[in-house]
Parts: structure tokens; C-alpha cells; sequence
């Protein structure tokens, strides 16, 4: 049954190459259970995990001929990119954290002089100010990400909208604050 099943995947792979999307969808269909299983097992993130799988079947249709038969089944195959890929991503995000600790470590211990704490506390009356005049939904989006220390993707859980909506109401938020600011004689934020 093992040799059948192979045999079919090698054939499966070989319509791939000849770009027939039926060919993924069928690939999908026999392996994307397991392919997401082993993704949200190691990233513990289901929209990261659906991430994931779609970039490895992606992978899997613009290089089919990456996948060689005689080394394994195709299900192997997928599996050792989903885990790959879900290491990498589980690196880069630890990665990221240890930077920004580290640099918040960095300013803190860095201080500031009483003349810039002065400045800093009037920016922020001014920055709170101009937020107040924010839609509530941009408002919040805004606090959530850059003074909760939430990403986007945590921001659209938590307001329970889609995450390109979040980005596009911070987007739009902070030009609008640009505009606030920049009439109330301060610098532009970026």
C-alpha cells in the first residue's frame, strides 16, 4: 500500500510540474491535515500555522522538482519543510524579542537629562491630545500596538477585526497624527 501511495504522490508531483493546479489541490487534500497538525504543534498559533502550510505548498508548486521519490514519501517531504520553516519563524520571532528587550534595556539605562524629560513629557500631552481626536476603532488600534507593545496580528484578536483592517487604521491613524502635530509646530512622528 506504501508503494502505491508513493507511486501516486511521485505522479501527483509530476502533474505539478506540468502546472496543473488540480494536481496541488489533490496534494493538499492527502497531506495538508498532517502538513497543519505539525505547524500548530510547533508554533502553537493557528493563523501562523495556516501561514506555514500555504508557504510550503507554495514552495512545493513553484520547485516540484526539489521532491525526489526515491528519498521519501511526499508527506515526508512536507512535513521536514513545515518543520523547517516553523523553526525558522519560532527563531526570527525569539530573535526579534531578545532585540527590542534589549534595546528598551539600552534607553533605560541611557536616561535622560531634565531638559529632555521636560520635552518628552510635553510631546506626550501633545501626542495624547492629538490621539483623542483619532476615530475610536484608529484610537485604539494605535494604543494597542504602540503603547501596549502588541503586533498587528495581536491587535486584530484582540479588537476582533481582520489584521489588514488593523494596519490600515494604524496607517491611517499615524498620517493623521503626522497632520495633528505637525499644526501643533512639532515634527512629524514616523
Amino acid at each position: 500500500m506504501e508503494t502505491m501511495s508513493r507511486q501516486a504522490d511521485i505522479e501527483l508531483v509530476q502533474e505539478l510540474a506540468a502546472g496543473h493546479e488540480g494536481a496541488l489541490a489533490e496534494v493538499y487534500r492527502r497531506h495538508g491535515g498532517p502538513v497543519l497538525g505539525l505547524a500548530k504543534r510547533l508554533l502553537r498559533d493557528p493563523n501562523l500555522a495556516e501561514e506555514i502550510v500555504q508557504e510550503v505548498m507554495l514552495r512545493l508548486w513553484n520547485n516540484p522538482e526539489k521532491f525526489d521519490g526515491s528519498r521519501g514519501s511526499l508527506r515526508s517531504y512536507l512535513l521536514a519543510h513545515t518543520h523547517g520553516r516553523s523553526v525558522d519563524l519560532i527563531r526570527s520571532e525569539s530573535s526579534r524579542r531578545m532585540r527590542e528587550e534589549r534595546e528598551a534595556h539600552l534607553a533605560v539605562e541611557a536616561g535622560l537629562s531634565l531638559e529632555e524629560e521636560v520635552w518628552e513629557m510635553a510631546l506626550a500631552d501633545h501626542v495624547r491630545q492629538a490621539l483623542s481626536e483619532l476615530d475610536t476603532d484608529v484610537r485604539k488600534a494605535i494604543e494597542l500596538a504602540y503603547f501596549g507593545g502588541y503586533t498587528y496580528r495581536e491587535v486584530a484578536k484582540l479588537l476582533d477585526t481582520p489584521e489588514g483592517t488593523i494596519k490600515s487604521r494604524i496607517r491611517s491613524g499615524l498620517q493623521r497624527l503626522n497632520g495633528l502635530l505637525a499644526n501643533s509646530g512639532l515634527a512629524p512622528v514616523s
